[in-house]
Order: C-alpha cells, then structure tokens, then sequence
C-alpha cells in the first residue's frame, strides 16, 4: 500500500526551503547600510533614529514656509528699501542631512519668487567659507545676492546677528529670516522670522 501523505519522505524539501530562507536572509542583511539617510528603520539605532523620514521632514517643511511668499507680497508691495530674504543654509536652503548639496524644494520655491518679484536673497550660514557656499547654492538651483558666513571665534548666534547687521547697514531690508536652529533667529536684524524643524536639535 502507497504511503499516505502524512508519512511520505520529506527530506530534500525542507533542506530547499532552509537553504532559500539562509539566502533571503543573507540579501536582506546586505541592503540594510544602504537604506536612505536620515529613514529611520527598525534597526536604527542612536541619534539618527530620532530623525523623521525624508518624507515626514518634507511635510513639516512646507507647512512651516507656507506662510512666507503671502508674508512678503503684504510687506513689500509699494515699500521702499531693498526688500530681502535671509535664508539659512544647511537643513533650510539644502538638504544636508537627506541629500547633501541638493536644494530643499519648498525653500527655492521661496527663493524663486523673491527673484521674479526683486526681493533679494541673502544668506546667513555658520560654514565660513563663502566661495565654497555660494559655489553650492548655485548649483543647486539658488539665486544668490550676497552670503554671509561666520568668522573664526564667533559662536553660530553671534555670526548671524552680526551678519544681519551688516546686510542691514549695506541697505537691505530683511522681511522674512528662514532657518532651522533657535541660533538662526538670535538677535534681530529682521521683520519676521520662520523655523522649519529641526527635531529637538537632531538636524544642525
């Protein structure tokens, strides 16, 4: 009498089955370092799990400079001076932490209507080398009317009240300050400020 299924050999079978689950396995551990900077997985660990994904940081982006071209059609329709937009740049103008060097969409969009509309587009940064920053910027899409960096010693609050004030003396009237950091926002020099997020200080 043939065997029934439940008695026949099964030997070569599960030993397949192993042997393919070993190799899914073995790909799924290889892709893991290749994950998108800044995704936080189940296997992240450290200051980096505290980072919104890509997408989240997006989001939260548009929502903090949706309020800014409405700003600055109010405040410089039929003003005088010489309308302009602070714009940090690291985690604000580019996507340093997710895709360095690449523009931060929702920003440019700012920048681009400041250009077609004559408000200036400044920068503040706390790098402190302007050629290298501005080199960057453009080839990321930016229109770039002056760049201020920090000078050796200063701390990044200093750097940028002080350079605020400087592009303030030359005649620039800051309407809108966007940063990331508290520190883009200390000490003056401008009409309205906006934070985009930077997660508790996990994005500098």
């Amino acid at each position: 009498m043939p065997p029934t299924p439940s008695t026949q050999p099964t030997g070569t079978a599960p030993r397949f089955r192993t042997a393919a689950l070993a190799a899914l396995a073995a790909l799924a551990a290889l892709a893991l370092p290749f994950a998108a900077p800044g995704t936080a997985t189940a296997a992240q660990t450290g200051p980096d799990a505290d980072v919104p994904s890509y997408r989240t940081w997006q989001a939260d982006v548009r929502e903090a400079v949706g309020p800014v071209i409405p700003w600055l059609r109010e405040r410089t329709a039929g003003r005088g001076g010489r309308p302009a937009v602070v714009l940090d740049i690291d985690n604000t103008a580019l996507e340093t932490y997710y895709h360095p060097g690449r523009a931060n969409e929702p920003v440019l969009r700012v920048a681009a209507w400041a250009r077609e509309h004559k408000v200036a587009v400044l920068f503040v940064t706390a790098r402190t080398s302007s050629s290298s920053a501005r080199k960057e910027l453009r080839a990321a899409g930016y229109p770039v009317d002056a760049i201020c960096t920090r000078e050796h010693g200063e701390s990044k609050a200093e750097g940028k009240a002080r350079c605020r004030g400087e592009l303030t003396e030359d005649g620039y009237r800051i309407t809108a300050n966007i940063g990331n950091r508290s520190t883009d926002f200390e000490g003056g020099f401008y009409e309205k400020g906006f934070k985009l997020p930077d997660y508790g200080g996990k994005l500098s």
